[in-house]
């Protein structure tokens, strides 16, 4: 699908692996509309990209903001793409150290927004592609995005786990779902990249995670992710699948 004059929509997009993906769709003619947190840098990170791209403050859980942020995406012509990379995590064990279960609310929580918001911008974002003439046999292609947790959560990871296997669960049938619309969904699962919130950590510790990908033997980079993305949009076959983009990584248990 070309995307040369297009509308796409990224989650997330204020930074990281979103803003990566907004980069990349942008440089293939796309004018992206960012759909980030009101308290995110998503008004300034739009600046920057020379009238190619809009903010939209939104939270991917809720139905008003997003819709607001598509009707803000279509404003700039047929919305064809989504990359959705919002997302949360919070460490947790079951059982915390005196052995009495831990917090349901937070576990709900991370599900609350990685899966259940991706599953808002799933919906809502197909029912405006649905829309759409077809281009290049496809009228939208949905990206979202899992993580190598979905089968390797570590220790305390049990929310963004499940989160992440669900959905990985979602991919194949949301594609089969939409195939009658002619819109294309696929995930990406990527391992450790060079995020935000790996810059926190000192330099030490990032050296020791990018040392323990197989190959190449480093962090991955954003930038890979994004051209992933939009590679997933430009080819027709690619629907229904989930894509590790891990190295080779497979987590330990700690």
């Amino acid at each position: 699908m070309n995307l040369d004059g297009t509308s796409a929509l990224v989650t997330g997009g204020a930074s990281g692996l979103g803003l990566a993906s907004a980069r990349a769709l942008a440089k293939r003619g796309a004018h992206v509309t960012i759909l980030d947190l009101p308290t995110s840098a998503g008004e300034d990170v739009a600046s920057t990209f020379g009238g190619d791209a809009s903010f939209a403050p939104a939270d991917v859980t809720e139905t008003e903001t997003v819709e607001a942020a598509l009707d803000l995406a279509q404003s700039h012509g047929p919305l064809r793409a989504v990359v959705h990379c919002a997302g949360r995590s919070h460490t947790m064990r079951i059982l915390d150290k005196q052995g009495k279960p831990n917090s349901l609310e937070n576990y709900a929580g991370v599900i609350q927004t990685n899966l259940i918001g991706s599953y808002n911008i799933l919906r809502l974002s197909a029912a405006r592609m649905a829309q759409n003439e077809p281009l290049d046999g496809d009228r939208g292609a949905i990206v979202m995005t899992a993580s190598v947790a979905a089968w390797e959560g570590q220790i305390g990871q049990i929310p963004y786990a499940s989160s992440k296997a669900g959905i990985v669960g979602m991919t194949i049938v949301a594609a089969r779902d939409l195939a009658a619309h002619q819109i294309r969904v696929a995930t990406i699962a990527p391992g450790i990249f060079d995020t935000p919130l790996l810059a926190r950590l000192p330099e030490n510790v990032r050296q020791k995670l990018g040392e323990s990908v197989p190959h190449p033997s480093r962090l991955g980079d954003p930038t890979e992710f994004g051209d992933l993305a939009v590679h997933i949009m430009e080819n027709p076959m690619l629907n229904g699948e989930t894509i590790r983009l891990d190295g080779a990584i497979r987590m330990t248990a700690r």
